[in-house]
């Protein structure tokens, strides 16, 4: 069972996503899921503006409401909000070239520091902390998150999220013998819906 999970580590939704993920592949543990970084935000350096902060602020209620995860809304007061998720993607496109299947990890890693602990992941520190506390080598880390090989990786991720069409995240495919893909979700959902739309695709 091959799936594609297109997500980004900075996406609210994703990270109210993963515990439903988690579920469903409870129930697939030989499944083989290719995590793609959709890049929400370019690269930038300028600190969000306030409309934004409150736009995406009003989203963690959201997605509290919705969803079984829960956010420390200490960050827009810790932090000096950057809307650039790109760094964050080449983190999780770095742990992964440094040891295999850790995508998840390193996804879940920027997750924790961002929403329950208030950290700023645009940061390249916060990254190379996330590193650490999966158990990578930071100084290998640093190395991967800034080079030439990583950049062209995620353009590669980008260009896969553009020809399968994902507007936004999370979404998720199922992928058959023949190379088909086929969504299981555009955007949030729970895990019993997953397997519903899962096994109705395997009875088409």
């Amino acid at each position: 069972m091959r799936l594609i999970y297109v997500m980004d580590p900075m996406c609210g939704w994703c990270y109210g996503f993963q515990p439903e993920l988690e579920l469903f592949l409870a129930k697939y543990p030989h499944a083989q899921v290719n995590w793609i970084m959709g890049g929400l935000a370019p690269d930038t350096d300028q600190p969000m503006v306030q409309a934004l902060r409150e736009t995406i602020s009003s989203y963690w209620h959201q997605i509290e409401s919705k969803t079984k995860v829960s956010f420390n809304h200490d960050f827009w007061r810790l932090n000096t909000p950057i809307r650039a998720t790109y760094q964050a993607c080449r983190a999780v496109i770095a742990a992964q070239s440094i040891r295999e299947n850790s995508a998840m990890d390193m996804a879940k890693a920027i997750q924790r520091a961002y929403y329950q602990l208030a950290q700023n992941p645009s940061l390249d520190d916060t990254l190379i902390a996330c590193a650490g506390s999966i158990g990578l080598d930071k100084p290998k880390f640093q190395e991967l998150l800034g080079c030439a090989q990583t950049q062209t990786q995620l353009r590669q991720h980008l260009e896969l999220t553009r020809r399968l069409r994902v507007s936004g995240f999370p979404a998720l495919f199922y992928v058959n013998e023949q190379d088909n893909a086929y969504p299981l979700t555009l955007g949030f959902c729970c895990a019993a819906e997953l397997e519903q739309r899962f096994g109705q695709l395997l009875t088409e």
